[in-house]
């Protein structure tokens, strides 16, 4: 057990919004920017909305700019490989991001479909949930940690049975299937997952409990989940 790689789960992460940059737009940015701008809007009218309101609008619009971010991701990461070159580069979403997508997750049976982004902070959270970096990445072989806001993207865990099936695209546009193992309630103060797998792992991670208006507690809600084989999607 020498090998045996643990990993701690991070503390609770603050929400925060859009961080402004002077970095150039470029012409990927240009092409999202009009979508971009509905965040402002949002801002704007988060006092008519309320601030749950304004929440879950704001993942909504986050994850309409991530689709495109990722089917970019897809088609760079295509053309490398044609080229010879390496898998697909980080793709930003809107000009000013400093993460980027790196994984879709489905779960059909319950009609979600999620971008994933890099790194879980909660600057990252606040758009979609987000990949433990210390820990493989998704779809690929090892035991890959997401995690995500209980009241917004990553409220279905709730609604995971064991044997309900996941889905996970690569950057590279391959899927991998998953099975929903279990669940458990953790604390992040004393927990460890195993980064050691022998077939390839997933676990999603929120916070505990779902019904409060309370934030920065210990505890975690994880569902364990383990491969189920390749994924085919059909051809349209």
């Amino acid at each position: 057990m020498s090998n045996l790689r643990v990993f701690q789960l991070p503390p609770p992460v603050r929400r925060h919004g859009l961080r402004a940059s002077r970095r150039g737009i470029g012409r990927q940015g240009w092409r999202r920017l009009a979508l971009a701008a509905g965040f402002m809007l949002l801002g704007f009218g988060g006092w008519q909305l309320g601030a749950a309101g304004y929440i879950h609008a704001k993942a909504w619009l986050s994850q309409v700019l991530l689709s495109q971010a990722w089917a970019d991701t897809i088609s760079v990461s295509a053309g490398n490989a044609t080229d010879g070159g390496a898998g697909g580069e980080l793709q930003k979403p809107w000009p000013w991001a400093d993460t980027g997508p790196v994984a879709r997750l489905r779960v059909p049976d319950l009609g979600v479909d999620q971008i994933v982004l890099a790194g879980a902070s909660g600057r990252t959270l606040a758009f979609g949930p987000g990949h433990l970096d210390q820990t493989a990445a998704p779809g690929e072989a090892g035991h890959s940690v997401i995690s995500g806001h209980r009241d917004t993207h990553f409220a279905f865990l709730r609604d995971l049975a064991p044997d309900t099936k996941l889905q996970v695209q690569r950057s590279d546009g391959g899927w991998r299937s998953y099975r929903v193992r279990g669940s458990e309630v953790i604390d992040s103060r004393n927990a460890r997952l195993s980064l050691a797998a022998d077939r390839p792992a997933l676990t999603l991670v929120t916070c505990w409990p779902f019904d409060t208006a309370d934030t920065g507690g210990p505890l975690r809600y994880a569902v364990f989940a383990t491969e189920d084989g390749d994924y085919v999607p059909p051809q349209p």
